[in-house]
């Protein structure tokens, strides 16, 4: 029977927790919280001052101004303003910085000498897409400040499933679905970072890890005695993930609850086994981040550090990520290097910049003269956003033919297509009523869903060749090649197309 975590259990719950079962304190963990992005700390400005209590840094994933300009100190708004480590530098003045446990101490320890950190990426899709690709950013300039860089793939608590932000389950995954998608996974890593090799004694070689090698073999029972008393049901119902769930009346399995646990413990394997001192990532994760540390210090005796980016969203509000064709795969097999081009390319003109610090390896100087561009200008700070950020994900080789569709594209028959995506189709597809338009928009992510592509239609924004579809039910035949052709162009407004051959 599937225990289901309600409101009125957890209310049990808390009436049956005891007073003896420890809690966290307050007093280990210092907090620096950094919202703005501009790049004068000489006069630091009220979102860029330390919190000097932990406790509500500790039980809130995201403070709100109102709660953290109590607890802001002036004087010590100097920690950022004289950050020492190179990496931590740049955090700093790329906008990757949101909080950090500790601050001054991780400071001292990333500038005497070299650290691992670890961020974790767990396996519910065969590939990334471009939401976690902040987070493989902060790695790559980790390593290059002479870090050691740990990726860990959560094959086991893929199985649990991370609750933050949901307001639902996740699907439950089985065991091959999971290898499959750590196998799809952690390719991209390969682009952004130098993993250790057998014959390397590099420290800040990368390494990839997997936390069902540990996960998977703990002993319940022995589990619960050793690691259950560090943590209070009070305070793990305090975290946003948990409270937004149960204010909306969604259920909350007992196996999700376990989730946060599970992180915690993470932390402390890894330190363990790989010495890892600092966890990183996204500001949603902190709760779950700085109990791992406060349990490494609590089990280990050890400093454990953790450091938050800030989630990102468009100019507009929208998680950054999703198209109207669907999410923005880094793996090439689900998103072609020309619609991940596109994607940057078609970045709102009040992100350009701010993308630019974060996705691209530009000077800082040479995005302050493109920040400089207005009007119509400001598309050559696209294309540059656009030709860098593809450039560290599909190679520089890539651009030339990307460069070449674009710019014949809508030059009529015999323009080059080879940058953009296809799909094969046989003659027997496309002989007697031929393939529907809807299924080839589909397939070529022109349009996530057919409802998607019926909408495209109507609006007038698609077009087989050079001619509008006007009947959602039209299909492709033999007879709508050129002669001697074997390949039709598909169009999506002006700045998506992609190809239809026959094989």
């Amino acid at each position: 029977m599937k225990f289901i975590m309600t409101t009125a259990t957890v209310a049990a719950l808390l009436v049956a927790t005891t007073r003896t079962v420890s809690s966290f304190t307050a007093k280990s963990v210092h907090v620096v919280s950094k919202h703005s992005t501009k790049r004068n700390w000489s006069v630091p400005s009220a979102t860029q001052k330390v919190f000097l209590s932990a406790t509500t840094a500790v039980e809130t994933e995201q403070p709100n101004s109102s709660a953290a300009s109590s607890l802001y100190a002036q004087e010590n708004a100097e920690a950022l303003a004289s950050l020492q480590s190179p990496f931590l530098q740049v955090m700093r003045d790329r906008g990757f910085f949101h909080q950090c446990t500790n601050l001054i101490e991780l400071d001292q320890k990333m500038t005497d000498g070299s650290i691992a950190a670890y961020l974790g990426f767990d396996a519910t899709a065969d590939s990334l897409h471009v939401g976690s690709l902040l987070q493989i950013m902060i790695l790559r300039h980790l390593q290059q400040a002479g870090h050691r860089p740990i990726v860990l793939v959560g094959g086991g608590t893929s199985k649990v499933g991370d609750p933050t932000g949901k307001d639902e389950s996740r699907v439950m995954l089985g065991e091959e679905d999971i290898q499959r998608n750590i196998q799809g996974i952690s390719k991209v890593f390969q682009k952004f970072l130098t993993f250790q090799k057998e014959d390397s004694d590099d420290f800040s070689d990368a390494i990839m890890v997997n936390n069902d090698d540990w996960l998977s073999s703990l002993k319940y029972l022995e589990f619960l005695r050793e690691y259950g008393t560090q943590f209070t049901i009070n305070r793990m119902l305090s975290f946003e993930s948990v409270k937004q769930r149960l204010e909306r009346e969604a259920p909350f399995s007992f196996l999700e609850f376990n989730y946060m646990i599970l992180q915690a413990y993470d932390f402390v394997e890894l330190y363990r086994r790989h010495g890892a001192i600092l966890q990183l990532g996204g500001s949603d994760q902190w709760g779950n981040m700085v109990s791992g540390a406060e349990l490494g210090r609590r089990c280990e005796s050890a400093q454990l550090f953790a450091l938050t980016a800030p989630l990102i969203t468009t100019s507009d509000g929208k998680k950054m990520g999703k198209t109207a064709g669907g999410a923005v795969w880094l793996n090439q097999d689900k998103l072609s290097p020309f619609d991940y081009w596109q994607f940057w390319r078609n970045t709102d003109d009040a992100d350009v910049i701010r993308f630019m610090k974060l996705f691209t390896e530009l000077p800082l100087e040479q995005i302050a003269e493109l920040e400089q561009l207005t009007g119509a200008d400001i598309n050559k700070a696209k294309i540059v956003l656009a030709d860098e950020a593809t450039t560290l994900l599909h190679g520089k080789d890539s651009l030339k033919s990307i460069h070449e569709t674009t710019a014949n594209m809508f030059k009529g028959s015999g323009a080059s297509t080879e940058g953009l995506p296809r799909v094969f189709v046989s003659e027997s597809d496309l002989s007697d009523s031929g393939k529907k338009i809807l299924d080839l928009f589909v397939e070529l992510k022109l349009a996530s869903s057919k409802k998607e592509a019926r909408r495209l239609i109507a609006g007038g924004g698609a077009r087989l060749g050079e001619t509008k579809i006007e009947d959602e039910m039209a299909t492709l035949t033999l007879d709508d090649f050129d002669e001697g052709s074997k390949e039709v162009t598909l169009r999506a407004g002006k700045k998506r197309a992609g190809v239809v051959e026959v094989q």
